[in-house]
């Protein structure tokens, strides 16, 4: 064992305690002896005993109400019981009660030790098993990016970094890439954990309402407003505001917004008194926000107080190991929630999703394994369990090679090229009759671009 054992022994034979306590401590074992069972049970209040050696027989408190404490109030304690008067019944009482060994005397000594480690091998089990139930617990209270991606990886290693620096983060990446996902795990390592994450998005109300929402509002401010009501930056106080979609937001909010997010104060609609506000705010858009700020479409001044730090969030396109490892997840998931037995993916409906574009990201990846859950009638996912146009078509989306730019033509006809080259499995007969061109056409443009088979 990796830790010291800790024992203690009850005998109302003084002789006896301390051979037993001498042979426990050239064990390596740390040992407290006593012939007391008022005493024992005082011990085990003030310490923790991974294993107690009780004498059955015992003045004013005996051994089985010894196991009776230990069994109630210390369930992770083993009792070893000794006794000088063994008797069949009583053996059987002792180990329905919950005694991990019951020892006759008199006894050896090599028996002794052998139930003590036997004892504390079992203690050492449950311990593992608490602990492993532990950061079980620990890992599903947490914000979960599954993901095997370097980029990915990168990304997240990144993002711890900067979540306890209480900066301010906008989070860019194509609908449904998840980036309300890494907003909450950036809360989640952040110092206010333990305060709110309110999320809002900013492209789902009108100017007014959105106004009201991240504002706030006194009585009577306007027809309707019966009561007093916070707005989500005055919720937000002390833990995290995130803004998704914030490209959405009107430009007169905007100016409110940054009034916000420069003096930490927010003034509801109606008042007069300005109320000081503690939040972090993280947002983020699906759009170029360098573009729309550049084209007047987004305050310059506002895109600075948000930009602190820029993290972006990469298409599932362009993480393709992670196709599989997400479809597992999820599988559980829904295999759980909808109470299904099915635990695989067949191999041609894995296929199948390798070879997808993915445009709507890992919430489309989702969607599709929840329908194959929902279909599938044995315990597997089949391709027919897939959606129909899924199974026809691969949908190549056309995506910005990094933010902010654009493929051009002729990256996009080599990427062609080489998808067909792929599919054809590196015949360039086949490939340039596909492509409508001859193979010496091909061979140019493959020449040009500087692409051998091996790059395929």
């Amino acid at each position: 064992m990796d830790n010291i054992g800790k024992i203690l022994i009850i005998d109302n034979e003084l002789v006896a305690l301390k051979n037993l306590k001498q042979v426990m401590k050239n064990e390596g074992y740390a040992v407290t002896g006593t012939q007391s069972g008022q005493k024992a049970l005082k011990y085990l209040e003030e310490q923790h005993f991974d294993v107690v050696l009780t004498d059955l027989r015992l003045e004013k408190i005996d051994g089985m109400q010894i196991l009776e404490k230990c069994r109630s109030h210390y369930p992770d304690t083993e009792v070893i019981l000794i006794t000088g008067y063994a008797t069949l019944e009583s053996a059987v009482e002792a180990m329905k009660q919950g005694a991990f060994y019951y020892i006759g005397k008199p006894f050896r000594l090599d028996d002794v030790r052998k139930v003590v480690r036997e004892a504390l091998a079992k203690v050492e089990i449950k311990n593992e098993n608490r602990h492993l139930r532990e950061q079980l617990a620990s890992y599903e209270s947490k914000v979960q990016i599954i993901t095997q991606a370097p980029q990915m990886l990168k990304l997240l290693k990144t993002a711890r970094q900067v979540a306890p620096t209480d900066c301010n983060i906008i989070i860019s990446g194509e609908s449904g890439t998840g980036k309300e996902l890494l907003a909450r795990y950036l809360h989640q390592y952040s110092e206010r954990v333990k305060g709110p994450f309110i999320a809002v998005n900013c492209g789902a109300f009108t100017e007014e309402l959105l106004a009201n929402e991240l504002f706030g509002h006194e009585k009577g401010a306007f027809t309707g407003a019966t009561a007093q009501k916070q707005g989500l930056v005055e919720v937000a106080n002390g833990g995290t505001l995130f803004l998704d979609e914030v490209t959405e937001m009107p430009p007169s909010m905007q100016v409110k917004l940054l009034r916000v997010v420069q003096e930490r104060e927010v003034q509801r609609l109606g008042s007069t008194t300005p109320i000081a506000v503690n939040v972090r705010f993280l947002a983020a858009t699906n759009r170029n926000l360098q573009e729309i700020v550049k084209n007047g479409q987004f305050r310059q001044d506002l895109f600075f107080r948000l930009n602190v730090v820029s993290l972006h969030l990469p298409p599932l396109a362009q993480r393709k190991g992670d196709i599989s490892l997400l479809s597992q997840y999820f599988l559980q998931r829904y295999a759980k929630q909808m109470k299904r037995a099915i635990s695989e993916i067949a191999p041609a409906a894995s296929e199948c999703l390798a070879a997808y574009g993915f445009p709507g990201n890992v919430r489309e990846l989702e969607n599709l394994i929840a329908h194959g859950v929902a279909l599938a009638r044995g315990s597997t996912i089949e391709l027919e369990n897939l959606p129909e146009d899924i199974r026809t078509l691969t949908i190549n989306t056309f995506r910005r090679k990094e933010e902010g730019s654009l493929p051009s033509l002729e990256e996009q006809e080599i990427a062609y090229i080489q998808w067909v080259l792929k599919e054809v499995k590196g015949n360039k007969t086949l490939a340039a009759q596909v492509l409508g061109i001859d193979r010496v056409s091909l061979w140019r443009k493959l020449k040009k671009s500087r692409l051998e088979a091996e790059d395929i």
